[in-house]
C-alpha cells in the first residue's frame, strides 16, 4: 500500500490535499456544539446524493406515470419505501443542519473579516439548495407538488414587463405538463447538484485559505507556534481530533434521523403533505396549498404583503429581498468584536427577536390566512405576518446601528475554552 500510494503521489497530489484540506489543516480548539453542523451539511448532502441516484433508478419523468413510479418504489421495489422515505427527510434534515450552521455563524460573526467569501459561498449554497428543493418537490406528481409549483411559478409572472414570458419560459408550456415535469428532473438530478457541489468545494476551499472561525473570535491561524508540536498555540489538527469529534455527531444525527425515518417520516404532514399521496389533479385545487416547512417563513412575508394593482409583485419583491438580504451581512454588522461571547444586549436582543421572527413567520406560513379568524376586514393571521415581517427586515436595516453602539468586551488574544 505504500508503495501504490507513493506512486500515486508521483502523478496526483494526493497525500498533499488530503493534508492540507484536512489531515494537517490546523483548526481551533475551542469547537463546541455548534461546530456540528457544518460536517452535518456534508454528510447529509452525501445522503441525498446516494439515495437520489437509486430512486432516480425506479422513478419515471413522465406526467402519465411519475406518481405510479413512486407507488412502485414504495410498494414493490426491495427497500424502495426505506430509500424513498430517507430522501424525502434528508431534504428536511439538510435545511435542519443549514440553518443551524447560519446560526452558528450570526452569533459567532463567521462572516466577518476575512471570512466574507465563505459567508457568500455558503448563501449561495443557500440559494441553490432552495431551487434543488423546489424542482424535486414536483417530481412525486402528488396534489401538493402540483399546485405548490403551479403557485410557486405563478409568482414569476408578476414581475413586470417579463413575468408572463419568464413564467412560460420556466414551465416550458402555458401550464406545468410534462415539459415541465421533465425540465425540473433534469435540474433536479444533474445540473443544480453540479451547482451545488462546486459550491461546497468552494466554500471549503475559502475556509481553509483564512481559517476557521471559533467560539473566541481568535484568528488562530497567524499565531506563533508550539515548538514542541509545530502547531499554532490553540490548534489542533482536525484528524485524529475533529474526525472523531465529527463522527459522534454523525452517529447521534443518524440515531434522530432514523427515529423519523422509521417511525414518522411525514413527521405531522410537515416532511411529506397528506395531499401528496393524492395523484396530481389539474381540475382540483386542494383546500390550503402551502409550501414544505422551510419555505414557509417567505410565503409567509409574501402572503404578509398587500398586492398593488391587483399585482402580487411588491410581495415577490419582499420575499425575494428576504432572502438576498443574508449576502449584506459581512458589511452591515459594524460590531468591535466577532462572537456574542463578548457582545452585549443591543446584539443579542435583536438576534433573539430575529430567530423568533423567523419560527413564528414559518409557523404562519404553513396555516390558512383566516385560521385565527379576523379583526375588521383584515385576518388575524395576516396583521401578525406583517408585524413579523417588518421586525425580520429591521433586523438588517437596524444592524449598521446597534452593533456599532452596542457595549462590547474585549476579546482575549487566546482562546478561553
Amino acid at each position: 500500500m505504500s508503495k501504490l500510494l507513493t506512486w500515486i503521489d508521483d502523478r496526483f497530489p494526493l497525500t498533499r490535499m488530503w493534508e492540507e484540506q484536512w489531515g494537517k489543516y490546523v483548526a481551533p480548539k475551542n469547537f463546541n456544539f455548534w461546530y456540528y453542523f457544518g460536517s452535518l451539511a456534508a454528510f447529509v448532502l452525501v445522503i441525498q446524493i446516494v439515495s437520489g441516484i437509486f430512486l432516480t433508478m425506479n422513478y419515471k419523468p413522465d406526467a402519465t406515470k411519475a406518481f405510479e413510479s413512486v407507488e412502485y418504489i414504495m410498494r414493490d421495489v426491495s427497500w424502495g419505501w426505506l430509500v424513498r422515505y430517507i430522501h424525502s427527510t434528508g431534504a428536511s434534515a439538510f435545511f435542519v443542519v443549514v440553518y443551524l450552521h447560519m446560526y452558528r455563524g450570526l452569533i459567532y460573526g463567521s462572516y466577518r473579516k476575512p471570512r466574507e467569501l465563505i459567508w457568500l459561498f455558503g448563501v449561495l449554497i443557500y440559494l441553490v439548495l432552495m431551487g434543488e428543493a423546489f424542482m424535486g418537490y414536483l417530481l412525486p406528481w402528488g396534489q401538493m407538488s402540483y399546485w405548490g409549483a403551479q403557485v410557486i411559478i405563478n409568482l414569476f409572472a408578476a414581475i413586470p414587463f417579463i413575468g408572463p414570458d419568464l413564467a412560460v419560459w420556466i414551465r416550458g408550456d402555458y401550464v406545468i405538463s410534462d415539459v415541465t415535469l421533465n425540465r425540473f428532473f433534469a435540474f433536479h438530478v444533474i445540473a443544480l447538484p453540479l451547482v451545488l457541489l462546486g459550491l461546497v468545494v468552494a466554500h471549503l476551499l475559502a475556509l481553509h485559505e483564512v481559517g476557521s472561525s471559533n467560539p473566541d473570535g481568535v484568528d488562530v491561524k497567524h499565531q506563533p507556534k508550539d515548538p514542541a508540536t509545530g502547531v499554532q498555540l490553540d490548534g489542533i489538527y482536525s484528524h485524529p481530533y475533529y474526525s472523531i469529534k465529527d463522527i459522534v455527531g454523525v452517529v447521534v444525527f443518524l440515531f434522530i434521523f432514523s427515529i423519523v425515518v422509521f417511525f414518522m417520516p411525514e413527521v405531522g404532514g410537515y416532511f411529506l403533505e397528506a395531499n401528496n399521496f393524492i395523484p396530481a389533479d389539474s381540475l382540483k385545487t386542494p383546500a390550503h396549498i402551502a409550501p414544505v416547512w422551510y419555505f414557509t417563513p417567505y410565503y409567509s412575508i409574501l402572503r404578509a404583503v398587500p398586492p398593488m394593482f391587483d399585482s402580487q409583485f411588491p410581495g415577490v419583491m419582499a420575499m425575494g429581498a428576504a432572502v438576498l438580504a443574508f449576502f449584506f451581512i459581512p458589511w452591515l454588522d459594524r460590531g468591535a468584536v466577532k462572537s456574542i461571547r463578548y457582545r452585549g444586549w443591543l446584539f443579542k436582543l435583536p438576534l433573539a427577536i430575529f430567530v423568533i421572527t423567523f419560527l413564528v413567520l414559518g409557523w404562519l406560513g404553513t396555516k390558512p390566512t383566516d385560521f385565527l379568524g379576523r379583526l375588521g376586514e383584515l385576518e388575524v393571521a395576516t396583521l401578525l405576518a406583517r408585524i413579523f415581517t417588518i421586525l425580520y427586515f429591521l433586523y438588517f436595516v437596524l444592524m449598521p446601528w446597534y452593533t456599532k453602539a452596542d457595549k462590547t468586551k474585549p476579546e482575549p488574544d487566546r482562546v478561553t475554552g
